[in-house]
């Protein structure tokens, strides 16, 4: 299972990005056909309201929708307040964001191996997941 980040299911769907979208759209749509993509309820959350509100080619409600159902076919972790502890520590103890801590903790544990990722260091490994970025 690979886990996908919220900023790379958006360069999937933006059509303004040029690269990024391609290389994004390949990547979502690899892992979809494989059935080997991975993603949290933050990033169903956060594809939303970014996808409606703030990206350059901005989808409809309806559109984004439709996209949160087929992503939701995926693997989705939904945390727990546990989870949400643990990120606090992998926050303070890895000098992250709570927020990636957030998106490690949903991607290790789904037992996913890799977190695709622009927003982190590409070859970071934290709590046993790789970070690596899609676009460079």
């Amino acid at each position: 299972m690979q886990f996908v980040d919220t900023n790379v299911i958006l360069y999937a769907y933006d059509t303004s990005e040029g690269d990024r979208h391609r290389l994004a759209r390949d990547l979502v749509g690899r892992l979809g056909r494989r059935r080997s993509g991975a993603l949290s309820v933050q990033v169903l959350q956060e594809f939303y309201v970014n996808a409606v509100t703030k990206i350059a080619v901005r989808l409809s409600p309806d559109e984004a929708r439709r996209r949160l159902r087929a992503l939701g076919r995926w693997r989705v972790h939904t945390p727990m307040p546990g989870d949400v502890v643990a990120a606090s520590v992998l926050s303070e103890g890895h000098q992250i964001s709570f927020w990636d801590a957030m998106i490690i903790r949903s991607a290790a544990e789904l037992g996913c191996e890799i977190l695709w990722s622009e927003d982190l260091s590409s070859g970071q490994k934290i709590a046993g997941v790789e970070v690596r970025n899609p676009f460079g």
